[in-house]
């Protein structure tokens, strides 16, 4: 079976070889660890990104069959991205930087952590109007210009990508990335400001929200009516963390919900079944509403210190939820020992099917090269 075959079959309930060894991307830090180590060349550690020739590369030297964000990416949030720039240089050599979406963070040398945000240019009616709206615009150049990363190349899609996205002999799986409804608009306001927004100013946190997804929606359905064809949709919301979600569930569902709807029914209609969404932390409390609207792949079942696990959601929802992920990222800072404990760990759970073990997050700078090469290996020796 090629690569795109056992994806396929493993989260169709089908019979398979063998399961796919797939990663979910590494922090720049690891890269330049590796680089050090003599592992990876500087170009591959400066110029990763997810998919990309690089990315193919680095995952082929280590063991891995692939990373599960091979997607075709069209840009459904800001279009252009904000130009960043330093707005201020404090006295400990802390800068306050406008990034790509307008939030002001704090760049602190050294620091490979998230940033912390401490203002944000979306702030009312006016900033939306006059700044993120004409950002939010469609146009057919939001899909001409995207990548197409194809095994050893790399093609926009208007000059040879969706040719190779339309074709049916593919070795290898690709999804469509959805966008997100939530994250994204998170990401502009900051979790305080939108928390304060729904209740300020209700009229525009709907405005903002339909305006977000119908712009998904109209993106999707022309790449989509263009012949392109793909394994799985996918979505990504990162709005939840170690002790539940960011947004009230109920408003979530309500607000939310319909629009997960209107894009899985149209992803099915376009024989797409599979749909996966990417949110980190304790995500149980807004699995109903995915589920219930078409959403049937979590991704990457961060396994935290709350203990995710496929296994309880499965026993909830049955064989129409399945998942990718739950491999304790943090493993491949110990030993080969603690390795081999954890593929034990998810054997029982790759026996109910429907899942693929997968890195649950990015892999850190305290990962060890051999480590994640012997993983790779023994996964491949223990389910096959």
């Amino acid at each position: 079976m090629n690569e795109r075959e056992r994806f396929l079959a493993v989260l169709k309930y089908e019979n398979y070889d063998r399961i796919p060894v797939l990663h979910f991307g590494f922090w720049p830090e690891t890269l330049e660890k590796w680089c050090a180590e003599g592992h990876i060349t500087q170009e591959e550690a400066n110029s990763w990104g997810d998919a990309n020739l690089m990315d193919q590369s680095i995952g082929k030297k280590l063991g891995f069959d692939g990373n599960y964000y091979t997607t075709f990416q069209p840009p459904a949030g800001l279009f252009p991205y904000f130009e960043p720039e330093v707005i201020e240089e404090l006295p400990d050599g802390t800068k306050k930087v406008l990034d790509y979406e307008g939030a002001i963070i704090l760049q602190k040398n050294g620091a490979g952590s998230i940033p912390a945000e401490v203002g944000h240019t979306l702030q009312d009616r006016k900033s939306w109007e006059e700044i993120y709206l004409p950002r939010l615009q469609f146009t057919e150049d939001r899909i001409n210009t995207t990548l197409v990363f194809a095994k050893g190349r790399t093609i926009s899609f208007s000059e040879g990508g969706k040719e190779e996205l339309q074709r049916n002999d593919r070795e290898y799986p690709i999804g469509l990335h959805c966008g997100s409804f939530f994250g994204v608009i998170r990401n502009w306001l900051g979790i305080q400001g939108l928390s304060y927004l729904q209740i300020d100013d209700p009229q525009l946190y709907d405005e903002i929200i339909d305006t977000v997804a119908n712009l998904s929606y109209r993106i999707i359905k022309l790449v989509l009516e263009s012949g392109a064809k793909f394994d799985f949709a996918h979505f990504w919301e990162d709005i939840c963390f170690k002790n539940g979600p960011l947004v009230n569930p109920k408003v979530f569902d309500d607000k939310i919900g319909p629009h997960y709807n209107r894009i899985t029914k149209l992803m099915r209609n376009y024989g797409i079944n599979i749909v996966s969404l990417d949110c980190d932390g304790l995500i149980d409390m807004l699995i109903p509403t995915w589920f219930n609207n078409g959403v049937n792949t979590m991704f990457p079942i961060e396994v935290g210190t709350w203990n995710a696990s496929i296994k309880p959601w499965r026993d909830k929802y049955g064989r129409k939820l399945r998942g990718v992920g739950g491999v304790r990222k943090h493993v491949f800072s110990e030993d080969m020992a603690a390795i081999d404990g954890e593929i034990e760990r998810l054997k029982p759970l790759v026996d109910i099917g429907g899942y693929i073990p997968c890195p649950d997050h990015r892999i850190p700078p305290n990962s060890k090269w051999d480590n994640i090469r012997y993983f790779c290996s023994r996964m491949r020796e223990t389910f096959s």
